[in-house]
């Protein structure tokens, strides 16, 4: 029997890979959230559901190696953003404990989650937008306006401003924790991206995001797409993609696929591709256990519309976090 622990139970991307997870014969599978009333705690019997502090905190990798070790975990999926980059650099304590790492490598997160790297990186290798930091030299730069300031740290939307001109531009206080970059004007398409551990790509599924809810998509559909596939593949090669990572790409003003950002996690939509025929959170179980994956896998086009679901439990069965407790108590 295989232990799984998946974090981030409450999102999304977590529900989507323990739901996946558990339809695996032969797979035990943990869900952990910093928030008792997560969803995704409740999908898993009751005595596998597991508090953890936010990923942030000063001991969340220690308190998670404890997990994991007390567990038995032999593969720990995280879902959250915020914990990836504790996590992988420490990949090697794990490793030591004998749970595996379902994520990519330190190096191609780091890259990942920072624009301004990714935009260096993937410089040469396909489309990507002029991007220059917010100082005096990239303000100065020849720019087609409108243009896009956004940070270069960061996920979703959060902090995206639309700039109509340069006068505009030019009252924006230097700071190079921005970015600005040229604008796409055509359609943004999502493409789901699973590479093997020589970073040979086995699926890249383009998916549009025709409805968007608090940046996650809840309905789209897969589309057949060799150039978007194409990009979304150089993309994977150009940041040394090993697992999964959602690459977003928008259409230039000619009509070709440009790299807006990339996800290094598995995306809320994942849902979509699974039933498209990619089971990406199975695949990354296989590849984290050291086992052989297909050199590629075929999806179909597919659409998907969400519905909200509830999950019924004894009030005793909500956990409670020390942190609540004491403000309970308060």
């Amino acid at each position: 029997m295989t232990r799984v622990l998946v974090t981030g139970a409450g999102g999304p991307a977590g529900v989507s890979v323990i739901r996946s997870l558990l339809r695996r014969e032969g797979v035990e599978v943990f869900a952990a959230d910093m928030d008792g009333w997560a969803s995704g705690l409740y999908l898993v019997d009751e005595g596998r559901r597991r508090l953890v502090e936010p990923g942030l905190a000063v001991g969340f990798v220690d308190s998670l190696l404890a997990m994991c070790e007390a567990d038995s975990v032999d593969v720990l999926f995280s879902t959250v953003d915020v914990e990836l980059p504790s996590l992988t650099a420490r990949r090697a304590e794990f490793a030591a404990i004998g749970t595996a790492l379902a994520a990519p490598s330190f190096e191609t997160i780091s890259v990942c989650l920072d624009k301004f790297l990714l935009a260096e990186r993937c410089q040469g290798a396909l489309r990507v937008p002029t991007t220059r930091l917010l100082d005096e030299a990239g303000v100065a730069d020849d720019w087609d306006f409108p243009v896009i300031v956004k940070p270069r740290r960061g996920a979703g939307s959060r902090g995206v401003r639309v700039v109509p001109d340069r006068a505009a531009l030019e009252q924006i206080p230097f700071d190079d924790a921005l970015i600005i970059q040229a604008f796409l004007p055509g359609d943004e398409f999502s493409v789901d991206v699973f590479a093997d551990a020589q970073g040979h790509v086995v699926a890249a599924v383009p998916r549009t995001r025709t409805r968007v809810d608090s940046g996650v998509s809840i309905a789209g559909r897969t589309v057949r797409d060799a150039e978007l596939e194409a990009t979304a593949s150089a993309v994977a090669t150009a940041i040394g993609l090993s697992g999964v990572a959602n690459v977003q790409l928008r259409r230039d003003v000619d009509g070709h696929p440009a790299l807006l950002e990339v996800n290094p996690r598995f995306p809320g939509a994942m849902p979509l591709t699974i039933a498209a025929g990619v089971d990406m959170p199975v695949l990354a179980l296989q590849l984290a256990l050291g086992e052989s994956v297909p050199a590629s896998v075929e999806f179909v086009e597919l659409a998907n519309v969400r519905f909200l679901e509830d999950v019924f439990v004894s009030p005793s069965e909500i956990l409670v976090s020390e942190h609540a407790a004491h403000g309970a108590d308060e």
